[in-house]
């Protein structure tokens, strides 16, 4: 396997890594919110660890990319890295508004 080879194998695996984790990120947030809707909020609490747990996965890959660019390295920009910055960013926003759904249900 030639170097440009195993260096696009591992930027493929980076943003999969933010694909993935963040896509479990809104998936524990999705859970949460359904968790409250039944008043389990213990479970919707656990839930809410998990995404966090997800999240800072999804972060550490996109860390990678950064300390990579910063350093000098150009990063290629392809269709795949913008898929998974926004699959992370998403999931950012999901998990967020799902603290405050999970926070209105405990009210009432």
């Amino acid at each position: 396997m030639s170097d440009r080879t195993e260096e696009q194998e591992e930027m493929l695996q980076t943003i999969m890594g933010l694909i993935m984790h963040g896509g479990d990120a809104k998936g524990n947030a999705m859970e949460a919110i359904q968790a409250a809707k039944e008043s389990d909020f213990e479970a919707a609490e656990a839930s809410l660890k998990l995404a966090d747990e997800a999240l800072t996965r999804a972060h550490h890959s996109q860390t990678g990319l950064l300390t990579r660019e910063a350093s000098g390295d150009s990063v290629e920009l392809s269709l795949l890295m913008v898929h998974g910055q926004d699959h992370l960013m998403n999931a950012i926003t999901f998990k967020d508004l799902a603290v405050e759904i999970v926070e209105l249900y405990k009210t009432r």
